[in-house]
């Protein structure tokens, strides 16, 4: 008899990333992972399974309906899996507002009301309902499940979540919820595995992939992060602007902008790409010998060592720094230059272990401790999926 599956599904703004969980005694285990791209032709399928890497070109399109997509995906997975034997699909959801604290059953109510948080979240939520409606056309009878990147924030204090507006427009919803949500999660989980001394402390993580925030954790609980209304706050991001005074978006709407304009400007034409000039990719940026890179990646590192100062304050201290994800993860010149930054407030790198990318990063004498640590959201929206099939339904 096949074992039981699981399957996951992570929707960025140009790639879906899918795990395939068993289902065993201990939770949810991973046996396989696999990720689509949506950048251009032909689809890519990349698919690992154990040792084992390929790399399929999907015979669908760029533009083509999700559902022709997955139903390609879904065949060339059933070569290497028993689709049969998975009893529920899982999806990471950026927004679930106030009305969603935790993972639930998606029906059509919970559909109609993730619908309703579209322009919250324009890059990212129509990917994750697509795919939810996608999976309803290709297998109707399977339970899918939604866990949302906003439910962790819900641990903030009032102050930290309003704005400086009318108090009839945060009572609205126009406030600070935050993102990433899923990742930090699991990053909580793993530093009181691995440092539990250090985890009932405070801590601060910086998730840095092309989407990029960090959040600010005492005890393993969410405080105050970077990112507020929407995916668009707080650091610069791969073509995304970060923070930004307003006066800016004033001034442009009196130029003749309109909101779709906007939209593609903020979300698709800044960050690195659009102080470069070259690429929203930090590894071409850090090959690059152009000034433009150059600064590219010193108003990242800045504005990143600038959170990681406010997040402190917050949180009253600091007793370590998480790097994780893409950037976090993998590229040791953008984590030295933010902890160049950051020595006084007690950051001390040991520069083998960083170009390594070692587990510990800082040196052993340094009063704030850093490391480097992978994140796996898929592995939190597995044991999200499992526990709401297990509870019959929603547990939000």
């Amino acid at each position: 008899m096949s074992e039981r599956l699981l399957v996951t599904f992570n929707a960025g703004s140009s790639t879906v990333k899918i795990g395939l969980f068993a289902l065993t005694e201990a939770g949810p285990k991973r046996v396989g992972k696999g990720v689509i791209d949506f950048r251009e032709p032909p689809l890519r399928f990349r698919l690992i399974e154990g040792p084992d890497t390929f790399d399929i070109a999907l015979e669908a399109k760029p533009g083509d309906a999700l559902d022709i997509v997955l139903g390609e995906a879904f065949r060339r997975l059933s070569w290497h899996f028993d689709l049969g034997s998975v009893v529920a699909m899982g999806h990471r959801i950026v927004h679930g507002g106030d009305s969603f604290g935790g993972p639930v059953r998606v029906d059509d109510a919970v559909l109609a009301a993730l619908e309703a948080l579209v322009p919250l979240a324009p890059l990212h939520q129509p990917q994750g309902l697509g795919l939810i409606r996608a999976i309803r056309h290709l297998r109707p009878e399977l339970p899918q499940t939604a866990s949302f990147d906003t439910a962790f924030h819900r641990t903030h204090a009032d102050i930290v979540r309003r704005f400086a507006i009318p108090r009839a427009m945060h009572d609205q919803g126009i406030r600070r919820y935050g993102f990433h949500g899923l990742s930090y999660r699991f990053i909580a989980g793993e530093l009181a595995r691995r440092e539990p001394a250090l985890a009932r402390g405070r801590v601060v993580v910086a998730h840095l992939g092309s989407g990029a925030s960090l959040c600010g954790l005492e005890g393993g609980v969410s405080r105050d992060t970077s990112m507020g209304f929407s995916a668009l706050d707080g650091i610069p991001m791969a073509t995304r602007c970060g923070a930004l005074d307003p006066g800016v978006l004033l001034h442009l709407l009196a130029e003749g902008y309109d909101a779709g304009r906007l939209e593609d400007l903020l979300y698709r034409r800044s960050g690195l790409l659009g102080i470069s000039g070259i690429s929203a990719d930090s590894r071409e940026l850090i090959d690059s010998d152009k000034p433009e890179a150059r600064e590219a990646l010193d108003l990242f590192c800045f504005r990143i060592a600038g959170e990681v100062s406010r997040l402190a304050a917050t949180l009253g201290g600091l007793d370590a720094i998480v790097f994780t994800a893409g950037i976090g993860e993998h590229q040791p010149p953008i984590r030295g230059a933010v902890v160049e930054r950051l020595k006084w407030l007690g950051l001390e790198l040991d520069e083998a272990a960083n170009a390594a990318s070692a587990t510990r990063i800082s040196r052993a004498d340094a009063r704030v401790a850093a490391f480097v640590i992978p994140t796996d959201e898929e592995a939190v929206i597995a044991e999200d999926a499992l526990a709401v099939v297990q509870a019959g339904g929603r547990t939000a």
